[in-house]
């Protein structure tokens, strides 16, 4: 599917995803994606093999003797199996990629939307406090409320499309937005669009029903 995919993660968020420095929320937006994205997945890659060459380097340089017990210790983290982002299976008609249908518990049927006007819908998911992340459905044609951002926002699209004033943005790009962008997000007219939104501050709304709502919407 990456052939497909124009709009990737930066080197910047796959280097604190790789030394696991990104909140909850983020980690969950990054290995979303990369379970879609061969080209982004090689990167990522590439930096825990890099990290771990600079690991195994202290280690060398800073080495003492280790108590008995430490080599049963590492077995058994060993037995219990590595934490991957395995590649999605192309066949599978699941509209959620594996990391977020294992989060959510299931694919779209075991999302619980709640609506936020326009028929706009969103699902917030249980993330640590330092950044939200939230499903959202956007009619057709819809678009979302002028806004900016006060820090980082990360959108990807997981069926549909939709434009804003930089690009288009259909499955599995990702959209970063910083607090230097201010846009009109579109859903494409020909499908619904579903994205995975993250955040690790609010929007900035220019209208006053937005601004009104954004406390009770989270938002």
């Amino acid at each position: 599917m990456t052939e497909t995919i124009k709009h990737h993660l930066n080197d910047a968020v796959l280097m604190a995803y790789s030394a696991g420095t990104l909140p909850e929320a983020f980690n969950l937006m990054v290995a979303s994606h990369l379970s879609l994205c061969d080209t982004c997945r090689a990167q990522a890659e590439s930096f825990d093999a890099l990290g771990g060459e600079v690991l195994e380097q202290m280690h060398e340089a800073d080495a003492v003797a280790l108590r008995p017990e430490c080599l049963e210790a590492t077995l058994a983290l060993i037995a219990g199996g590595p934490v991957t982002t395995p590649k999605e299976d192309a066949s599978q008609c699941a509209v959620l990629p594996k990391p977020l249908r294992d989060y959510v518990g299931g694919d779209l049927e075991a999302i619980r939307w709640k609506p936020i006007g326009m028929g706009v819908k969103q699902a917030i998911l249980p993330t640590s406090k330092d950044a939200s992340a939230r499903l959202l459905f956007i009619p057709a044609g819809t678009a979302m409320p002028d806004h900016g951002h006060e820090g980082t926002e990360m959108t990807m699209v997981l069926k549909g499309a939709f434009q804003d004033e930089d690009d288009y943005f259909a499955r599995g790009d990702v959209e970063i937005a910083d607090s230097d962008m201010h846009h009109t997000p579109v859903a494409d007219i020909h499908e619904d669009c579903i994205c995975l939104a993250v955040a690790d501050a609010p929007l900035r709304f220019d209208s006053l029903i937005p601004k009104i709502a954004q406390r009770f919407l989270r938002i």
